[in-house]
């Protein structure tokens, strides 16, 4: 049977579990986090406050100046874990193979049923709406990449299947900016070259996007074929989480570098919050990819998650190399790796 896989996204879930449970915020901007009188983020907000260009992971007092009227509601992880374990009883009614991404998203692995992929997220979707009264969006796909794709193609509270016979057909028309690991500095250099979308993209030969992007290259060379390996790993064997950055240009000091810190600090503090594993970190660390596309690693165990902590982890990793950083990413490790000798090494592009 061929791969049916669902990626499922619970709709703005810590806003939305704030307006059902006071319905008095219906229809209004309504955001969740650190409070307006503090240097405070936002977990989340709903789609009234999106319109005004306020997203997660913003400071709180910068998404009070696009959106003066907006409600902050402050975090109630306890009652979101409630609701997350709500979904994943459903979940676990159609696979054991279930592999959560934070308390709001998981991907789900149902290719051992003979139906339709698509019929099964819909049922899903039904039975958390029933269950809690929250609603959720659901990508169906032959991978995990596409699968993400196609769960953010017709949110909120819908879903879109990519088949596998119309990968070729919804990949060539697909913008490259939508493929994991594109940021703006990949974008750019791909806009450069004329390429806009995958099928442009896919003109280039595997060479062709070595010499580019290096071991990247090889990846994208993959992705905008639509072609993703990565099977769906259930929770008990996740070992990390991690954000990562790629700047537009290269920073060109430590004193960049420090810069960047605090907002991926506050990313990684939000999704950390979100998976609810906060107690099982073993270990930090912190990913540079220099300009020559060479990567290191610095981490360490036992240390905090603190913010401290990772700028000292940046000062170890950019003695390595005296070269421009394209990107920086934080991380944390929820299980020893079996081969330590990795976590301190260089890795270069060949």
């Amino acid at each position: 049977m061929p791969p049916k896989i669902i990626h499922l996204d619970m709709d703005c879930f810590y806003a939305a579990i704030e307006v059902r449970d006071h319905p008095e915020l219906a229809g209004k901007p309504v955001g969740v986090g650190g409070a307006r009188d503090r240097r405070g983020v936002l977990t989340t907000c709903n789609y009234e406050a999106r319109a005004f260009g306020v997203r997660s992971a913003m400071p709180t007092f910068k998404a009070l100046q696009l959106c003066p009227q907006l409600i902050v509601m402050p975090t109630r992880f306890d009652v979101y874990r409630q609701e997350s374990a709500k979904v994943r009883e459903i979940l676990l009614k159609f696979s054991p193979q279930i592999e959560p991404l934070s308390l709001d998203e998981a991907f789900l692995d149902v290719s051992h049923y003979d139906g339709d992929g698509s019929a099964i997220a819909s049922v899903i979707r039904q039975l958390i709406w029933q269950k809690t009264h929250l609603t959720a969006s659901a990508g169906v796909a032959p991978n995990k990449m596409l699968a993400k794709i196609a769960s953010d193609w017709n949110k909120p509270n819908g879903q879109f299947e990519i088949r596998e016979e119309d990968v070729p057909a919804f990949m060539f028309e697909l913008p490259v900016r939508r493929l994991w690991g594109v940021g703006a500095k990949s974008a750019e250099q791909l806009e450069q070259r004329g390429v806009r979308t995958c099928g442009d993209l896919q003109r280039f030969t595997r060479f062709q996007l070595y010499e580019i992007f290096g071991k990247f290259g090889l990846e994208l060379y993959a992705l905008c074929r639509g072609i993703d390996s990565r099977s769906v790993t259930p929770d008990r064997v996740r070992k990390s989480l991690s954000t990562e950055r790629t700047f537009s240009s290269d920073l060109t000091s430590p004193a960049q570098c420090a810069a960047k810190i605090p907002e991926l600090f506050e990313e990684l503090s939000h999704d950390l919050n979100k998976s609810g594993m906060e107690s099982a970190v073993r270990s930090v660390l912190v990913k540079i990819r220099f300009s020559d596309f060479s990567r290191t690693t610095v981490e360490q165990t036992g240390m905090p998650v603190t913010l401290e902590s990772f700028l000292e982890l940046l000062r170890r990793g950019l003695t390595r190399k005296e070269l421009a950083v394209r990107l920086l990413g934080l991380g944390v490790r929820f299980q020893e790796e079996d081969e330590d000798t990795k976590q301190d090494q260089l890795s270069l592009p060949f």
